[in-house]
């Protein structure tokens, strides 16, 4: 995991609309906050109604199931439920997309990666497609590269939570060198999104970066308010206080931290790392 003075993503997770009515896969992709967090933004969807037959189905079946270990944080069985789908059908961008979750769930992200890039290449047209595919290269050191995936997710006129992928692009874009385009995209993310805390912690993040802290400031604290606490969001806020010279502010979430997140090895204001 880099160290906190770099700025690293959260991406968001992916989910998968099956065929059956109200069916749904929210198959559950860890996040990449600093801090070795865990954070959950909005979901991504792409349809599958083009299946027909037995074979859809059974593949249908394996998906419902590997979702549900997913969720019971069952990898190995989830990704058997994967390896069965593609068995029955190995060009199912939803099949390669559970299985690149499961894989990420057992810290083979090298593994997942593949899959990703197949999902991505089986369904080149899909926002989520491409946008897990995108996310998955900025988390492994090409954030430039990533990028250009996340220009095309966003090229689907279809994509239902665009915001998504602007707040993924925003975050991986400071990663990439690239600050003007990640304060570009992270607004007009929280323009669709205005809790997405994927791009309310990034641009804290790059506004603490630029030195502009009391904005920095205004946007952690709407970070803290839309979703739960993370070592990340806490290190970011205490950051910013500390700057501002709130030392008391600083303090609490140092406390906070410590109390909520007692195995993170993030590093504190004081540290020689943490700036």
């Amino acid at each position: 995991m880099p160290r906190p003075e770099r700025v690293v993503p959260w991406l968001a997770m992916a989910a998968v609309v099956l065929l059956a009515g109200c069916s749904r896969l929210t198959f559950v992709k860890p996040s990449a906050a600093r801090g070795d967090s865990r954070q959950v933004a909005r979901v991504y969807d792409f349809s599958d109604d083009g299946r027909k037959g037995r074979a859809a189905d059974s593949v249908r079946d394996h998906l419902l199931r590997g979702e549900q270990a997913l969720r019971e944080g069952r990898a190995a069985a989830a990704a058997e439920e994967a390896r069965q789908a593609l068995k029955i059908d190995d060009r199912d961008p939803l099949a390669h997309t559970l299985m690149a979750l499961a894989l990420e769930r057992q810290d083979r992200a090298a593994d997942a990666g593949g899959h990703y890039a197949r999902a991505a290449a089986l369904a080149p047209a899909s926002g989520p497609a491409l946008n897990n595919y995108g996310s998955w290269l900025c988390l492994n050191g090409r954030a430039a590269e990533s990028l250009d995936w996340f220009d095309r997710a966003l090229a689907d006129l279809g994509y239902a939570t665009p915001a998504s992928a602007l707040a993924n692009a925003g975050a991986c874009a400071t990663e990439g060198g690239q600050p003007q385009r990640a304060e570009r995209d992270l607004r007009a993310a929280l323009r669709l999104d205005p809790v997405n805390v994927v791009a309310l912690e990034a641009l804290a993040r790059h506004l603490y970066a630029q030195g502009e802290y009391f904005e920095a400031r205004a946007f952690s604290q709407r970070r803290l308010d839309a979703g739960p606490a993370t070592p990340a969001a806490l290190l970011i806020a205490s950051q910013i206080e500390e700057m501002l010279g709130d030392k008391a502010a600083a303090a609490r979430y140092v406390r906070r931290l410590r109390t909520e997140f007692p195995q993170s090895q993030a590093a504190l204001p004081g540290d020689s790392s943490s700036r």
